[in-house]
């Protein structure tokens, strides 16, 4: 499996992944609009966020998730990583693609030297939580939306 940058032609797949967790949609039939393809272009040229794709080895995605690079003060100016967007195909779960795609997360924030990656889930995907918690995740803190 190859951990690489999303590119414009994974879009469909990526939105795929998204769009149904549950099912697996074919990505010619995704429909690509402008405010996807904006979403896109702004996470593609911001230093500080990655689109990751979990690649088959022949373009085939796999799973994907976006790491954001988060500056502070708290913890004396440590920088963080935000993961968000987890998903791997429904039809691959369980064969521990998740988990690499974690892990390799996890090395890639590592690497660029932040101290913590953080991360949220809706709170009905009580698999994915015992997943993270299994992973070394602890659940810490309440999280709070606010729609605009």
């Amino acid at each position: 499996m190859i951990l690489r940058t999303a590119t414009r032609q994974d879009l469909p797949a990526v939105i795929a992944l998204l769009t149904d967790e549950d099912e697996v949609t074919d990505p010619a039939t995704v429909q690509v609009d402008e405010a996807y393809a904006r979403a896109f272009a702004a996470v593609d040229t911001d230093a500080r966020n990655e689109l990751l794709v979990l690649d088959e080895g022949d373009g085939t995605v796999l799973g994907c998730l976006q790491l954001t690079y988060i500056p502070g003060l708290g913890r004396r100016g440590e920088e963080r990583a935000l993961i968000e967007a987890v998903r791997v195909r429904a039809d691959r779960r369980g064969g521990g693609l998740g988990r690499d795609l974690l892990t390799r997360a996890v090395e890639r924030a590592r690497g660029r030297g932040c101290t913590l990656v953080q991360l949220t889930s809706h709170k009905r995907r009580t698999e994915a939580h015992r997943f993270y918690a299994s992973l070394g995740f602890a659940r810490s803190h309440d999280g709070f939306k606010l729609p605009l």
